[in-house]
């Protein structure tokens, strides 16, 4: 934090559906702590890149009806933490706003833009070889970003450069998710109480 005047950036957001109930909790000035337990395995684990890499202190918890498959359950994940990003952002006064990272993780490389532009729009460009990894549809990869930039109103620009390994390409585009967040939601001293936007509001 650049001031003590700055509030706390921080959410906890509730959802609950007839498919799903989720709880997060997020700060987006962290160090990087997560817990997660969404009842997907490889869902925890891009969270806690999200986290760690992104340095934000985030919390989900979720049970949803797995018994049909993780994708009410994955897509809600990605809504209730957009709506944390949203709220915990709130009036996006002082951020750099805009940021990106590309990221290499062994083989795989990847580019992510973030503009947290009070619009949600994404584009993913990934490609994966395997229908599923660690039990999780790779299509939901796509789906959670795109979920993730509508709820968090956010432009999210996310590409695949290279690989050819599923898990390193999917791990590499959450850590670039990460970082470009990092950025784009630091507080810059200079414009603490502007919006970056020329409209005055974002």
């Amino acid at each position: 934090m650049e001031s003590a005047a700055v509030k706390p950036r921080t959410a906890t957001i509730h959802r609950r559906t007839k498919e799903t109930s989720i709880d997060v909790t997020l700060n987006v000035d962290g160090r990087g702590a997560g817990d997660f337990d969404t009842g997907i395995g490889f869902l925890d684990h891009l969270l806690d890149h999200l986290s760690k890499h992104g340095l934000f202190d985030i919390t989900v918890h979720a049970t949803g009806d797995l018994r049909i498959d993780p994708h009410h359950t994955v897509e809600d994940v990605a809504i209730t933490l957009g709506k944390a990003f949203d709220e915990a952002l709130d009036g996006r006064k002082g951020i750099a706003r805009m940021s990106d990272a590309t990221v290499p993780m062994d083989e795989s490389l990847a580019s992510v833009a973030v503009d947290i532009s009070g619009r949600g729009y994404s584009v993913v460009e990934a490609a994966f070889s395997s229908s599923e990894v660690g039990g999780m549809p790779t299509t939901l990869i796509r789906h959670f970003l795109e979920s993730f930039a509508r709820e968090a109103k956010m432009n999210i620009y996310a590409r695949v450069l290279s690989g050819y390994d599923d898990h390193h390409k999917a791990e590499a585009l959450f850590k670039a998710l990460a970082r470009a967040l990092d950025g784009a939601t630091r507080l810059d001293k200079r414009r603490l109480e502007d919006v970056p936007s020329t409209k005055g509001v974002i």
